[in-house]
C-alpha cells in the first residue's frame, strides 16, 4: 500500500513537470506547486480565454421597486426620472411587473464596452496582451454598476439616495445558472472540504477580488498545518509531565496555607486544593512554548512572503499586474460621462486632526470598557465567594474569570456594530476622493477599533493581572473597597489561556452558525412570502447562453423567473467581502500574538478555516445575490495589516514568555537558588522547592496584616486557626520589602525580552530577504509580454 502511494505521488510529480516543459504552456511554477499540495485545483486546463463580449440572454443588472399605483407620488416621479436618465445613456431597460413588484432589467450597449476597452488599452492600468480582447460579463457588470451609481436625477440624488428613500427596493446583478451550477459541483459543497479550489473559475465569475481572498484563505489554511501539529506536540509535551513534574507534586502534596483571596467572605485555603489548576498551567507554561513562539514569529513572515509570490503568479496569469484601481475609476468616469471633471486630490489638516482625535477618543472608550470588565470580574469574585453555593464559593476567582470572558464576548458582539458605524462616519468626515480610498480608510479604522475591542482585555490579563494587586497589608483596591485579582501560585498564563479559548471558540462557533443559518433562513422566509416560481418554458430551456445570437432574448415569464429567484437571495454590498477578511485577520491575530499562552490556537484556526472556505463558497454561490465582480491585483491594505500583526506578535510573545509566564523565574531558580545551584546535587530534581521559593509569609502578629484579615478568615476548612499564611511574591518576611531575588528576576526578564525580540526580528528579516516577493519567471513573463505589446503597437503604427 505504501509502495502504491509512493508511485502515485511520483506520477503526480511527473505529470506536473511534463506540464511545465510542454511547449506553449505558460502556467507559473508557483501555481503548479499550489495545485500539487491541494490549495488550488485548476487541473491544468482551466479556461484561460475569457467569455465572449456579448451575452444576450443575460442582463447586466436588475433594479427592483414596489409597484406604485398613484402616479402623482414623489417616489413614482423619481423612479421614472431615473429610468429616463439611464435610457438617455443608451442603456436598454426592460420593465416587467409582477404583482406588487416592478423589475427593471438593464443591458449596456456595445459602444460603452468598446469605449472601455479602448481607454483601458491606451492607459497604464492594464498589462495589455493579445488574448485580452474581450469584455466578459463580470466586467460588463462592473461597468454598468458604476454607471448606475453615478447617474443622478435633476435634484442631484443618485441611486444610493433613491435606495435610502425606498424609491427602489433592491439592486443586484444576476447569477449565471450554468456557471453557478459548475461552481456548486466543483467548489461550493461540504463534500469538497479537503479538495483544492478552482481559483481561476472563481475569478471569472466573481472577479479578482473574491478570487484573491479565497486564494489567500486557502494558502493561510494550508500553512496552518505545521503550527497546528507543533502546537499539539507542545501540548502533549506538557501532558507527559503531569505525574512526574516536581512542580505539580509540590502543589498537590503541599500543606501550605494560603492567604484569603478576597475580603470578608474568603478564608485561608490549602495550596493543594488547586492541584488540577497547577496541572492545567503546566500544559501551556512549559519550555516548549518558548521555541513554539519563536517558530510562530518566523512562520508569520514566511507565510506573508510566500503569499506575495503566489499572488504575483496568479495576477501575472490574469494580466492585471500593472492594474490600478484609481486609474480604472477615472476610465469609468469618462465612459459614464465624456464631459466629466476629475476629482482633485485634496487634504485638510483640520479634518485629519479631527479624525485623529475621534479615533483616539474611540480607542479610549474601548479601553474604558476593559476597565469596566476588570471591575466586573473583581465584584463577581466577591459575590461568588460570599454566595451560598459552596462550589462557586471555593472557585470564585475562576468563575469570575469565565464570566468575564463571556461578558467580553458579548461586548465584542455589540461593539462590532458600533465600531462599524463610527468608522463609516469618520470616512464621511474625511471626504475621501474615491471608493478605493474610502475602502482603505475604513479598513484601517475598523480593524484598529476591532483589535482594541478584542485584545485590550487580553493585554490586561497577560501583562497586568496579579502584578498590580499589592500584598497583605498593602492591597490595591478599586474605590478603596474591592481588591484586585491575584494570580495562581503556578502562574498567570492559564488565566490568559482560558480567556483566549472561550473567546476564540465562542466567536468561531457562533459566527459560523449565524453566518450560514442567517442567509438560509432569510431565503426560506422570502420563499414563503413570494409565490412559487413557474417552470422555465421549453423554448427558453433549449436556448444556450454561449450559442445565442445578439438580439435573442428569453420570454418575459422566464426573465421574471430568473429575476425573482435572484431577488429572493440575501443582499450583498460593497463591504460584504470586507467582513470575511476582517474575521480571518482577527483570527490570524489570535493565532500569532498570544500563541505562547495558547499553543492549540493554530489547530482551532485550521479546523475553523477548513469549514470557513466552504461556508463562504456556499453562501456566495447559493444563498446570496451575486457580488459585483471587482478587479484588483492585491488584497490591498490587508497586507500591511498582516505585516504589522507579525511585528506585534514578536513583541507580544516575547513579553508573554518573559513577563507573564514563569519561564524566567524557573530558570533563575534552577541555576541560582535551587538545589542544583552549587553544582553538587545529583540525585534530586533541580526544580524541587520552587513553589515554596515563590511564596512569601504574612504573619497575623503584624498590625497591618492583622487589620487586613479578620479572625474568622484565618480558620481553615478543617477548623484549625492559623497565625500566618502565604502569598505569591518575592518579599521579605520582616518588612515586606522586595527581595534581591525579585530584582534579579526582573533584570533577567527584561534581558530575555530584548534578546528574544532581536533574535526573532533578525530571523524575520533574513526570511523576508531570502524569499523574493515575486518569482523570477513572473518578472520575465511580464518583461516579454510588455516587449511583445510594444512591438505590436509599433507594427500597427508603421502600417
Amino acid at each position: 500500500m505504501v509502495t502504491e502511494s509512493f508511485f502515485l505521488f511520483i506520477g503526480e510529480v511527473a505529470s506536473v513537470f511534463s506540464l511545465l516543459i510542454m511547449p506553449g504552456h505558460k502556467r507559473q511554477p508557483s501555481i503548479e506547486f499550489l495545485e500539487l499540495i491541494g490549495v488550488v485545483k485548476e487541473n491544468g486546463n482551466e479556461q484561460t480565454s475569457l467569455p465572449p463580449l456579448y451575452t444576450p440572454l443575460s442582463y447586466d443588472y436588475v433594479l427592483v421597486a414596489k409597484t406604485i399605483d398613484n402616479q402623482d407620488r414623489e417616489a413614482f416621479k423619481k423612479q421614472t426620472e431615473y429610468i429616463e436618465e439611464l435610457e438617455k445613456k443608451n442603456l436598454k431597460v426592460t420593465k416587467i411587473i409582477d404583482d406588487d413588484l416592478v423589475f427593471y432589467g438593464i443591458q449596456g450597449p456595445k459602444a460603452i464596452f468598446e469605449k472601455y476597452r479602448y481607454l483601458l488599452k491606451v492607459s497604464d492600468a492594464c498589462n495589455w496582451s493579445s488574448d485580452q480582447n474581450a469584455v466578459p460579463l463580470s466586467t460588463r457588470i462592473r461597468i454598468i454598476h458604476f454607471i448606475l451609481n453615478h447617474t443622478p436625477i435633476r435634484s442631484g440624488e443618485g441611486l444610493r439616495d433613491l435606495m435610502k428613500m425606498k424609491v427602489f427596493e433592491a439592486r443586484f446583478c444576476l447569477h449565471e445558472k450554468k456557471k453557478q451550477r459548475e461552481l456548486k459541483e466543483s467548489w461550493a459543497r461540504w463534500t469538497a472540504c479537503l479538495q483544492g479550489q478552482p481559483i481561476t473559475a472563481v475569478r471569472n465569475y466573481f472577479g479578482e477580488k473574491v478570487a484573491l481572498y479565497f486564494l489567500w484563505l486557502g494558502w493561510y489554511t494550508y500553512l496552518l498545518i505545521p503550527p497546528a501539529i507543533i502546537g499539539v506536540i507542545v501540548f502533549l509535551y506538557g501532558l507527559a509531565f503531569f505525574n512526574s513534574s516536581p512542580l505539580i507534586k509540590e502543589v498537590c502534596e503541599s500543606d501550605t496555607v494560603m492567604c484569603p483571596l478576597c475580603d470578608k467572605g474568603c478564608k485561608v485555603w490549602q495550596l493543594s486544593d488547586t492541584c488540577t489548576y497547577a496541572k492545567v498551567s503546566l500544559l501551556f507554561d512549559n519550555n516548549g512554548t518558548v521555541l513554539f513562539a519563536m517558530f510562530m514569529a518566523v512562520w508569520a513572515t514566511l507565510f506573508l512572503e510566500f503569499w506575495k509570490r503566489h499572488r504575483a503568479s496568479f495576477v501575472c496569469e490574469w494580466k492585471v499586474s500593472d492594474w490600478c484601481e484609481e486609474e480604472e475609476e477615472l476610465i469609468l468616469e469618462i465612459v459614464n460621462n465624456v464631459n466629466c471633471e476629475p476629482k482633485e486630490y485634496k487634504h485638510s489638516y483640520l479634518r485629519s486632526t479631527l479624525v485623529l482625535i475621534c479615533v483616539t477618543a474611540m480607542i479610549l472608550v474601548i479601553i474604558g470598557l476593559t476597565h469596566a470588565l476588570v471591575v466586573f470580574r473583581v465584584i463577581a469574585a466577591v459575590l461568588l465567594a460570599e454566595g451560598s453555593w459552596e462550589f462557586l464559593s471555593k472557585y470564585s476567582n475562576s468563575g469570575a474569570m469565565m464570566l468575564g470572558a463571556v461578558l467580553h464576548y458579548l461586548i465584542i458582539t455589540v461593539m462590532t456594530r458600533i465600531n462599524r458605524i463610527v468608522a463609516m462616519k469618520l470616512c464621511e468626515l474625511e471626504k475621501t476622493r474615491s471608493f478605493a480610498t474610502t475602502e482603505k480608510s475604513f479598513t484601517v479604522k475598523m480593524f484598529t477599533f476591532q483589535f482594541f475591542t478584542y485584545f485590550s482585555s487580553l493585554f490586561y490579563v497577560a501583562f497586568f493581572l496579579g502584578r498590580i494587586n499589592g500584598h497583605p497589608g498593602g492591597y490595591v483596591r478599586i474605590s478603596g473597597k474591592w481588591r484586585l485579582e491575584e494570580c495562581h501560585p503556578s502562574g498567570c498564563l492559564t488565566d490568559l489561556f482560558i480567556q483566549m479559548a472561550i473567546i476564540m471558540v465562542l466567536k468561531q462557533t457562533i459566527s459560523n452558525v449565524f453566518e450560514f443559518t442567517g442567509p438560509w433562513l432569510c431565503r426560506w422566509l422570502k420563499r414563503q412570502r413570494i409565490q412559487k416560481l413557474q417552470r422555465k418554458c421549453a423554448h427558453c430551456y433549449l436556448k444556450d447562453e454561449s450559442q445565442a445570437k445578439y438580439g435573442a432574448e428569453l420570454c418575459d415569464n422566464c426573465k421574471l423567473r430568473d429575476w425573482l429567484s435572484n431577488y429572493r437571495l440575501n443582499n450583498v454590498d460593497s463591504f460584504s467581502l470586507f467582513n470575511e477578511f476582517l474575521e480571518m485577520v482577527i483570527q490570524f491575530s489570535f493565532t500569532t500574538i498570544f500563541v505562547a499562552a495558547f499553543p492549540l490556537a493554530p489547530l482551532l484556526a485550521l479546523i475553523n478555516n477548513i469549514i470557513e472556505i466552504r461556508l463562504d463558497a456556499i453562501k456566495m454561490v447559493t444563498l446570496e445575490r451575486r457580488m459585483v465582480p471587482k478587479k484588483t491585483n492585491d488584497i490591498g491594505v490587508w497586507t500591511d495589516v498582516l505585516e504589522a500583526i507579525g511585528v506585534l506578535a514578536v513583541i507580544a510573545n516575547g513579553l508573554v514568555i518573559g513577563v507573564s509566564s514563569d519561564f524566567i523565574p524557573r530558570l533563575v531558580y534552577r541555576y541560582r537558588f535551587g538545589p542544583c545551584a552549587n553544582g553538587t546535587a545529583t540525585d534530586i530534581d533541580c526544580m524541587v522547592g520552587y513553589i515554596n521559593n515563590t511564596l512569601s509569609v504574612a504573619r497575623m502578629d503584624d498590625q497591618s496584616i492583622g487589620n487586613e484579615f479578620s479572625g474568622s478568615q484565618m480558620i481553615t476548612s478543617s477548623g484549625l486557626n492559623v497565625s500566618s499564611c502565604r502569598y505569591k511574591d518575592y518579599r521579605s518576611n520582616e518588612d515586606y520589602s522586595l527581595t534581591p531575588q525579585f530584582w534579579l528576576i526582573l533584570a533577567v526578564r527584561f534581558a530575555f525580552v530584548i534578546l528574544f525580540e532581536h533574535v526573532v526580528v533578525i530571523c524575520k528579516f533574513i526570511a523576508a530577504w531570502f524569499v523574493p516577493s515575486a518569482p523570477m519567471q513572473v518578472k520575465n513573463d511580464r518583461l516579454f509580454d510588455k516587449l511583445k505589446r510594444l512591438k505590436e503597437e509599433l507594427s500597427s503604427f508603421e502600417v
